[in-house]
């Protein structure tokens, strides 16, 4: 793969034909490529996490013991959609600016718009502010626990760039912050937490663990050189053997989440079908084959898909049967 900038302006491991490209002014581009606008997986797996607690909690809602509001709250369905783009794109920005260094060094990320100098530091810093603020104005729309939530997640956001410098699972604090939203859906709703927030909470981070050691073996060969450290690196050959306990654990996790919220058939079935899809991930995967790895870890964002219509197919047969 080039490490170069092409006469385009585009980075050597995002795609060329994303619709950035098409809509906005070429000045934009490296902002776009900072917030990672170009490639929408990242925004799709921080969200599923929060779509799937806002079903959890209103299947939750609908439990005969309930007592609340039956609806799936489209309004926070929306929020949650902008919220996910924006601190996602903040994120990512975060991240570029701490790894500054580092992806000299990678093949893959030495393209990009920091290390190739078409954006400095402090547009970068000025860039991840407004994100952040947009990320902001989203939170404040939600009652004060959630408020207050929201901004606790951010702890784990600041230290995640540096975990790869001293711990061989930064894919778990990566978990730690993508999975967020799990706790964030039931307490829109609710006002607090509960033990099916939790449970999703740890099933959310295992998934990530495991779909972000997929992606991670695009770049072991550059990490080792680097010294960064990943569960890719640490599971080696025995990938697929991790993978089957780390996918396994996740989905008693979410059986726990599911029995817990008293959640309806279709949500069962939603997560058989979510473990198929896991399952033919690990049986197929190639680990020394990085454009296989980068497929099946944009698969996820179907796998996260699919839960979430099995939570809210249940709770529409629920409201058909009330």
């Amino acid at each position: 793969m080039s490490t170069q900038i092409d006469d385009s302006g585009r980075v050597a491991d995002a795609p060329s034909h994303n619709f950035v490209y098409r809509v906005l002014p070429r000045w934009l581009w490296p902002y776009a490529q900072l917030a990672r606008w170009d490639r929408p997986i990242g925004w799709q797996l921080l969200m599923w996490p929060c779509f799937w607690s806002s079903a959890l909690a209103a299947n939750a809602d609908g439990a005969p013991d309930g007592g609340f509001s039956l609806e799936l709250k489209l309004a926070h369905l929306i929020l949650f959609f902008i919220g996910a783009v924006a601190m996602r794109g903040a994120g990512c920005t975060y991240n570029d600016l701490v790894d500054h260094r580092i992806d000299l060094q990678v093949a893959r990320t030495r393209s990009r718009p920091l290390p190739s100098g078409r954006v400095s530091r402090l547009q970068a810093k000025v860039f991840m502010a407004l994100q952040a603020l947009v990320g902001l104005v989203v939170l404040l729309q939600f009652n004060t626990f959630t408020i207050w939530l929201g901004f606790a997640s951010l702890a784990i956001v600041a230290i995640y760039p540096f975990a790869k410098r001293f711990t061989d699972w930064p894919q778990f604090f990566l978990g730690l912050a993508f999975s967020w939203g799990a706790l964030m859906g039931w307490a829109g709703v609710y006002g607090s937490l509960g033990w099916p927030a939790l449970w999703l909470y740890c099933a959310a981070i295992l998934w990530t663990i495991g779909y972000d050691t997929i992606y991670a073996h695009q770049d072991k060969e550059d990490d080792a050189l680097v010294g960064v450290r990943s569960t890719a690196r640490l599971f080696g050959e025995h990938t697929k053997i991790w993978l089957s306990a780390i996918y396994g654990a996740a989905l008693l996790f979410f059986i726990a989440a599911f029995m817990t919220a008293h959640a309806g058939l279709f949500a069962y079935l939603g997560l058989l079908v979510a473990a198929v899809m896991l399952a033919w991930q690990i049986l197929v995967l190639d680990i020394d084959n990085p454009d296989q790895c980068l497929k099946l870890f944009k698969f996820n964002n179907r796998v996260g898909f699919i839960i979430f219509i099995g939570l809210a197919a249940a709770l529409a047969h629920y409201n058909g049967n009330a």
